[in-house]
Order: C-alpha cells, then sequence, then structure tokens
C-alpha cells in the first residue's frame, strides 16, 4: 500500500505569537535605557547634558540614514522635525540633567509616570479610550517603581525633577503622534528612527555650541559610554521602539518603559546594592503593571468599549507600514 512522503505544514504563526514576539523586540528598548542612569554618574563627563545628547543621537541618525537612504517628503519634513525634537531633541538632554541632578530612584519614578501621560495625551490625539485595566496597572506600576526606587535618601532637585517630567511628557506626546501619524508607505522603522534622531541631533547641535561652549575632555570610559548610549541606546532602541508603537496598541506599548527603572534597579543590584523587602515587593508589583498591561482586561473592566472604548479590532496588533492607524484616518 504506498504511502504518501509529503509533510505535514507545522503549525501555523499565530497573532498571539507575533504580538508576544512584537513585545519582547519592543521592550528590548527601554531595557536599554536603563542602563542610561548607570553609563552617565560612572562614565560620561558630568555637567554637558547638551553634549551627551548630542553625540548619542547625530551620529546614530547619520548612520541609520546611511544604511537606509531616503529622506522625508511632503508634510513628512515637519513631522519628522517634531517627533525628533519630543522623542531625541528634547528627551536626550533632560534625561541626562535629570540623571545627574537626581538619585537614580527619583528620576526613574518621574519616567514611571510616563504610561498615565499617555493615556491622557491618546484621548485628545487618536481618540483612544484607555481602559480601566490599563489605567489601574498604570498607577500599580508607579507605586511599585516607587517602592523600588525611593527611600529616606530621596532627594528632591527642582530643576531635576522639572527636566525628568518634561523628558517624560515630550517622550509621551512622541509615543501618541508617532502612533496617530504612523509611517509612509515603504518607509521602515530604521529610516523612521534614523529622521528622528539626525532631525534631534540637528536641534541640539546650535543649542550644544551656544549655551555648552566647547565639548569637554573625553577620557576612553566616556568614549564606552557614547558608543554604547549611541548604538544599543539610541539606535538600535529607538528602531525597536518605533516598530513597536506602530504594532502595538497605545495602552500595552506605554506601559513597556516600566522596564526602564527596573533594569536601573537590577544594574545597581550588580554594582554591589541591595533590595530590601518592600523594596522587592515593589519591583515585584512593576513587573506584575508591565505583564498585566499586554492582556486583555477580564470581562468585568471590558464594559466599557461597549460605551464608546476601544473596540477588540483597535486592540490587536496592526501595522502601519501605509500611513494608517488602528481605527483611524489615512493620512
Amino acid at each position: 500500500m504506498p504511502t504518501s512522503t509529503k509533510r505535514s505544514p507545522g503549525p501555523p504563526r499565530t497573532a498571539h505569537t507575533r504580538r508576544a514576539t512584537t513585545v519582547a523586540l519592543t521592550a528590548l528598548a527601554p531595557a536599554a535605557w536603563g542602563t542610561t542612569y548607570a553609563v552617565t554618574t560612572e562614565l560620561l563627563p558630568p555637567g554637558h547634558p547638551l553634549f551627551a545628547g548630542l553625540v548619542r543621537a547625530l551620529p546614530a541618525g547619520l548612520i541609520a540614514l546611511a544604511l537606509a537612504p531616503v529622506l522625508p517628503r511632503g508634510n513628512w519634513w515637519w513631522k519628522a522635525a517634531v517627533l525628533g525634537a519630543l522623542n531625541i531633541g528634547a528627551l536626550f538632554p533632560l534625561l541626562f540633567v535629570a540623571a545627574e541632578r537626581l538619585p537614580g530612584g527619583v528620576a526613574a519614578t518621574l519616567s514611571a509616570t510616563q504610561p498615565l501621560m499617555v493615556a491622557g495625551l491618546a484621548v485628545a490625539v487618536v481618540h483612544d479610550r484607555p481602559t480601566v485595566w490599563r489605567l489601574a496597572w498604570g498607577v500599580v506600576g508607579v507605586v511599585g517603581v516607587g517602592l523600588v526606587v525611593l527611600g529616606p535618601q530621596a532627594r528632591l532637585d527642582g530643576v531635576g525633577v522639572l527636566a525628568g517630567l518634561g523628558g517624560t511628557a515630550g517622550m509621551a506626546g512622541g509615543i501618541v503622534l508617532t502612533k496617530r501619524w504612523g509611517r509612509p508607505a515603504g518607509v521602515g522603522p530604521l529610516t523612521l528612527a534614523g529622521w528622528q534622531l539626525a532631525a534631534g541631533g540637528l536641534l541640539l547641535l546650535p543649542l550644544t555650541i551656544a549655551i555648552e561652549g566647547s565639548p569637554p575632555r573625553i577620557d576612553a570610559g566616556a568614549v564606552v559610554g557614547f558608543v554604547w548610549l549611541g548604538s544599543v541606546g539610541g539606535l538600535i532602541a529607538s528602531t525597536l521602539w518605533f516598530r513597536g508603537i506602530g504594532r502595538l496598541p497605545v495602552g500595552a506599548s506605554a506601559p513597556l518603559v516600566l522596564l526602564s527603572p527596573l533594569v536601573a534597579t537590577v544594574v545597581g543590584i550588580v554594582l554591589g546594592e541591595s533590595l530590601s523587602l518592600l523594596q522587592t515587593l515593589g519591583f515585584v508589583l512593576a513587573l506584575a503593571a508591565l505583564l498585566a498591561a499586554q492582556l486583555h482586561a477580564p470581562r468585568v473592566f471590558g464594559r466599557g468599549a461597549a460605551r464608546g472604548g476601544p473596540s477588540e479590532a483597535q486592540m490587536r496588533e496592526v501595522p502601519l507600514g501605509e500611513d494608517r492607524i488602528a481605527g483611524g484616518r489615512s493620512r
């Protein structure tokens, strides 16, 4: 009796698998950003936040444009400039100011408020009503990060707090606008990252010269720090981040920034710090909030959708290669 030698096809790649892969790759970006505080305080010359932001952004942007030599067209010239100013030009120097003037715990807690800022902006910009589920876990995430990194030794510096909140708010706006505008047809995440890094770097160039003057002395440790922040923490992280923002719902991508303070905590442990029982509890809470935000809400939390909240179609992973948003208009 003849037997068939035809091999049965393997299991199809499900939407859940694709989404999990997208979440994991996107999460690598805030994980890389979690090393910024340690690199800044341990390796970089102090007192030059604009120069640090410039070196982190402009070379990475030029490299990205060399690898993917596509320039913006039409209204994407000003869109790329706006996104570059929010996600790069404002964020990077403010991040370094906060890192220099605040304990890592305070700066990390300020950045952990970003999911709540994104939720508020998403209502006005993309008409995406956040679910009670994700708002609740956003608050839990802030509390968890606070328990991990705040302590009796935490000191508040006014300029540092304003810098931390400003950088967080700017990136929150960048996330929402990136989701609203998507990407032009035929433009990949590397190109989009290159546009923004180059635009942010060009914005910082005259400010750095005018305000900080001549560059600081660069030793071998600073070179290592700048290379790390510009490559892994700049070009690679930005490419993965903008790819993920385009594919994930706003409410799912924003909580991933909680990884940044959690990774900073892990780096601190590696450098000799230790966690108390309360800090361990906070770490678990923040990690639970990050994971829970990637899940669909139980039915008791999902009733708001029937009253005008985001539909199930809006919550699915949607690639934005054709300059569209989930449930939105063509642009």
